[in-house]
């Protein structure tokens, strides 16, 4: 199994596990009337059952449907990221983020369905189930007066693990890889320094040093093609050299090796 499969696996599986654990939990809690106002550990934790139309903790600055929207958006790039960064990213990091991914769709869920289900509106304008309270008080203050769900669990658990590991966790960054992809190859740097050293090795014969940005094509001309013949009428052997002429020096009585001697004539 290659490595992107296996990480796709761990991404998906979690991601599924979330949503099912969130989305069984919740319909658990509604369709049991007992557990709507349940104590589990008194002073501690209890369940309550309550509909949040608004975002995380409570935050409600718009329609419920302008903030589906918005939760849907937020899904869509996270998925985006995690797409773009999953050939450097390890399986840990996967893993939370398919915690987020799994808590994300698991209220997401609720927004598209619950609303039919309730009988209170249409599509998107579904309120978010929500039934963990940590009711710890110290004196008259609420260490956590938030209600949360499996969903909200699972995102706070990645988030804070990413943050608390995050250069052993997070992937490298867009920028990183692109300043690595813009790089020159050290694969010409090798072939520049090869040439440097076989320019500066005393050992190397000096006609075998070769300069290493020379056109292989020059080269080959320069060795093939012969030097132009500076005197083309002289005589050439069938090797095409040229056979030296040995130009003899004049006589210094020219007269003599042309005119006969007067005595032998009239003799």
């Amino acid at each position: 199994m290659d490595q992107t499969r296996r990480k796709l696996i761990v991404f998906g599986a979690t991601a599924l596990t979330v949503l099912l654990l969130d989305q069984l939990s919740k319909y658990w809690i509604r369709t049991t009337p007992d557990l709507h106002n349940y104590t589990l550990v008194e002073g501690w934790l209890a369940f309550n059952f309550t509909k949040n139309p608004g975002m995380a903790l409570g935050i409600h600055w718009a329609d419920t449907w302008v903030i589906s929207l918005v939760a849907i958006a937020a899904t869509v790039i996270i998925l985006v990221y995690v797409w773009k960064t999953m050939k450097t990213a390890g399986l840990i990091y996967m893993a939370c983020m398919g915690l987020i991914i799994g808590g994300a769709l698991g209220n997401i869920t609720d927004r598209f369905f619950m609303a039919r289900v309730g009988g209170y509106g249409g599509v998107l304008d579904g309120h978010v189930v929500d039934f963990i309270h940590f009711k710890l008080r110290i004196g008259d203050f609420d260490v956590f007066p938030y209600i949360f769900n499996v969903a909200d669990m699972a995102i706070s658990v990645a988030i804070f693990t990413l943050i608390l590991f995050y250069r052993q966790l997070m992937p490298e960054s867009f920028g990183k890889r692109e300043d690595a992809e813009g790089a020159p190859d050290a694969g010409t740097d090798a072939s520049a320094d090869a040439g440097t050293s076989l320019e500066n090795d005393p050992d190397t014969p000096a006609g075998s040093q070769t300069a290493p940005d020379a056109d292989p094509a020059a080269s080959e001309d320069a060795i093939i093609k012969p030097a132009p013949d500076p005197n083309p009428t002289a005589p050439k052997s069938e090797d095409n050299t040229k056979i030296e002429v040995k130009r003899q020096a004049p006589s210094s009585t020219p007269d003599a090796e042309k005119k006969p001697d007067s005595r032998e004539s009239k003799e």
